[in-house]
């Protein structure tokens, strides 16, 4: 009786979790010899800090894989679709970490515009199978969340999605190198934060 009981409890302990994990999206392993391509505007590039405390180079130390930086200080959206593309094209890439848009915020475009053009981003990036994770950027304004759309796109594509990263990082000075820009230590736990999301998805 007792083992039986106990069988029954082990049972819908597994449920349980499975239930879980299937509201969860995952990530395929990253091969040891495999590539994660950062891709964004000047938080990618690491400005306020040297290039090799910049997150891609301290995600790299950490995960043991090829980080390529393929950040631009001050692009928008749109310039990033066709840049994109490009790289894929030439790279082989295992993972892609999308963290575009918040120069499109800071210029106050067309948030619509800003999603669409993510998009193609996104759809690129599948035609190549290259998985993504998307980082979201804060609206402009004081304590504000994520800009909506960003979440709009994780549910639609089905994304492993990074809501709120940013805009704590950029809540707390200790960690700015100005207002819109990471120092070393925040770039340091925006590593680490990644790090452990590709970690809990499976990617590491």
């Amino acid at each position: 009786m007792i083992i039986k009981r106990l069988s029954c409890i082990a049972i819908l302990v597994l449920a349980l979790v499975f239930l879980q994990a299937c509201g969860r999206v995952g990530l395929q392993p990253i091969p040891t010899d495999g590539v994660i391509l950062a891709f964004g505007d000047s938080l990618t590039v690491g400005v306020g800090t040297e290039k090799s405390k910049s997150y891609p180079s301290v995600l790299a130390s950490l995960s043991g894989r090829q980080v390529i930086n393929a950040g631009v200080s001050g692009e928008v959206s749109a310039d990033g679709v066709s840049r994109l593309d490009s790289i894929l094209s030439e790279k082989h890439v295992d993972l892609l970490i999308l963290l575009e848009g918040g120069n499109d915020i800071l210029r106050n475009q067309n948030p619509e515009r800003t999603k669409q053009n993510l998009a193609k981003m996104i759809e690129i990036a599948k035609a190549y199978q290259v998985e993504v994770v998307l980082v979201g950027v804060p609206e402009k304004k004081l304590f504000s969340g994520v800009a909506p759309f960003y979440k709009e796109l994780a549910e639609e594509y089905k994304l492993v999605f990074e809501a709120d990263l940013i805009g704590d990082l950029l809540r707390q000075p200790k960690y700015k190198s100005d207002s819109i820009h990471f120092n070393a230590a925040g770039y340091r736990v925006m590593a680490e934060a990644l790090h452990e999301l590709l970690l809990e998805r499976g990617a590491l």
